[in-house]
């Protein structure tokens, strides 16, 4: 069980801020790391993994610096987005390679288990340079998983992957997450974010603009709106109801399919009163949905703000 820690950490390039005063903490388990291109994900990445120093603040693996701590670094597996293979080696020789470098007792029943573990044992005697952009990727966290690292960082891991590849490969973190390593993975790709980890950190344009999973993020946006779809045993006695609360913006009887929509300006009250107007009433709830519990208005309310 490995806790990644960023204090304060800033990294700039002459006059370009890439990253400004971030503090978050990747425990075990799967994080997602969200935030558009260019908003500082990728430098991220490269500090935790020890590959690129700080300009300020500090970076941390279980309390021992990262940066130029070798022994700290054969704890980590690093994906990165660009590649960074040699083509003219096969899958295989790739990957032990790796096991080699780490000085593991048996690198080719280590270099065997992780390319079995990322599906690309048929492939493994081929050249890289014949390999699809998913299979690059999947090589890759091959390499990266060799000396069974307790901390995994991916950066775009499912860039080039067809959508059987990427099932895979997001069963796989989840089982890594549920084996309690530390993953964190980053990606401008909301619903791949929602599908793996319930866990975010936000970063746009190189600030932390948000942290936890993202119906908790959004709970505390409480200038914004919050979109039901209510069905009861009697929605319009609910709605007549609703309407004289002030914690609800719009309330309007749905034509098509029954029920309610409802826009919450105040979650905490409406939360509280929605079931003691149901009992007051002698009305059943049926269903309480959320219609913008996603990823994607999470992060749009961010960007706009």
């Amino acid at each position: 069980m490995s806790t990644l820690e960023l204090q304060a950490v800033s990294r700039w390039y002459g006059h370009v801020v890439a990253v400004n005063d971030v503090s978050m903490s990747i425990r075990p388990g799967v994080t997602g790391l969200l935030g558009p291109n260019g908003a500082g994900k990728s430098t991220l990445i490269a500090m935790m993994s020890g590959f690129l120093a700080p300009s300020s603040g500090t970076v941390t693996l279980d309390g021992g610096q990262i940066w130029r701590h070798e022994q700290v670094y054969r704890a980590i597996g690093l994906v990165p987005e660009r590649e960074a293979v040699f083509e003219h080696l096969t899958g295989l020789q790739f990957v032990l390679a790796n096991a080699e470098l780490h000085g593991l007792s048996d690198a080719g029943a280590a270099a065997a288990r992780a390319i079995a573990t990322v599906e690309m044992a048929e492939a493994e005697n081929r050249q890289i340079s014949t390999y699809s952009k998913g299979m690059r990727q999947r090589i890759k966290m091959a390499s990266a998983l060799v000396h069974d690292p307790a901390v995994l960082l991916l950066d775009e891991p499912f860039n080039g992957m067809d959508p059987r590849q990427r099932m895979h490969m997001m069963g796989l973190l989840a089982q890594m997450g549920d084996d309690g390593r530390t993953v964190l993975f980053s990606s401008h790709i909301l619903e791949e974010v929602e599908q793996v980890a319930r866990q975010i950190e936000v970063v746009v344009s190189g600030r932390h603009a948000a942290s936890g999973d993202f119906g908790e993020i959004r709970r505390l946006m409480t200038d914004r709106p919050n979109r039901y779809v209510i069905r009861s045993s009697d929605d319009r006695r609910l709605a007549a109801a609703l309407i004289g609360d002030p914690s609800s913006r719009a309330v309007a009887l749905r034509s098509t399919d029954g029920g309610i929509d409802v826009e919450a300006v105040d979650f905490g009250r409406f939360s509280w009163l929605l079931p003691r107007l149901s009992r007051e009433h002698g009305i059943t709830l049926l269903e309480v949905s959320a219609t913008d519990e996603s990823l994607e208005s999470v992060f749009s309310y961010l960007i706009s703000s």
